[in-house]
């Protein structure tokens, strides 16, 4: 393994699951898990790849079954019909076995290449959260500049981006958990997650996990994981009915749970549970040498 700008020589010592979903990615899936065996090597020594693929009815499932009949490490699981982005996540979180599991979208949505670092962090904090950087300036630490900058490069255009930020603020208000992303990569310990009892059907799922986790106790740290906008075949997060069912989760969880996580929560201060790079004035000195190549994701 080369050297990272972190230092870190040896691959990681624990065990990874690197989770996704597919429907109808045909165009997409060889290069995806092309990229994601080659990543993996270079940074862990015991990986594997769980798949789920939600029902596809294109060539997704025959290309898979050709990948994972010369790749023992790829595990696929077929739902019998279309679940969508919430049990699909759901099914791979169950079926993973390693350590640790993070997951990637298929069309390689987030930037990973300070993957060994991530996993690294896990040695000091329960879970690593991604988020999408935002220039470190002056002006974007005002509240509504800040969001500003953050539709620039958050979503593949403009009015996906809008979506993405009413998501956002919408978890923010109703459940008073104070990350600065939800919906980006997350590192867990496999057995921490999985002691949550996860009830999301849509792309809810992803917070839901972060603020079910967060009631465990667990300590955070947010790192800098900057968007890549999709190359070819087609997005469906932000179709209407993708929206409404990620609308109907979020409003449901809450009159569920979510009202009383936060009120839990609200009083905790983020010091004490959810560290940043972004603010390293609060990050331990032992994890500063791990964090400092990350600002460069910033500028």
């Amino acid at each position: 393994m080369t050297q990272t700008s972190a230092g870190l020589t040896e691959k990681f010592e624990g065990s990874v699951s690197l989770l996704a979903w597919a429907y109808n990615e045909e165009q997409l899936i060889v290069d995806f898990l092309d990229r994601a065996f080659k990543l993996l090597d270079e940074v862990a020594s015991d990986y594997e790849i769980a798949l789920v693929d939600d029902a596809s009815t294109d060539r997704t499932p025959e290309l898979l079954a050709k990948y994972a009949a010369i790749e023992p490490r790829l595990r696929v699981i077929r739902h019998p019909r279309n679940l969508n982005v919430g049990l699909a996540c759901r099914t791979a979180i169950a079926h993973a076995s390693k350590e640790y599991l993070f997951w990637q979208t298929v069309d390689w949505s987030y930037d990973l290449k300070n993957l060994r670092i991530f996993l690294e962090l896990l040695k000091h904090f329960d879970v690593v959260q991604g988020v999408r950087p935002v220039p470190i300036r002056l002006l974007s630490y005002i509240p509504v500049v800040r969001s500003i900058y953050r539709v620039r490069t958050r979503s593949d255009n403009f009015r996906k981006a809008i979506v993405s930020l009413g998501n956002y603020y919408i978890l923010r208000i109703l459940f008073g958990m104070k990350f600065h992303d939800f919906q980006n990569v997350t590192f867990y310990p496999s057995r921490l997650l999985k002691k949550v009892d996860l009830r999301g059907y849509s792309s809810f799922v992803n917070p839901e996990c972060l603020i079910r986790v967060a009631e465990l106790g667990a300590t955070y740290i947010e790192v800098p994981i900057p968007f890549i906008r999709r190359q070819a075949g087609k997005a469906k997060g932000t179709k209407l009915s993708a929206i409404l069912r990620s609308l109907y989760d979020i409003v449901t969880s809450w009159l569920r749970w979510g009202w009383r996580t936060r009120l839990r929560m609200i009083h905790l201060a983020p010091s004490r549970q959810i560290y940043r790079v972004a603010e390293p004035f609060f990050v331990p000195d032992d994890c500063l040498p791990l964090i400092a190549p990350l600002f460069r994701d910033f500028r």
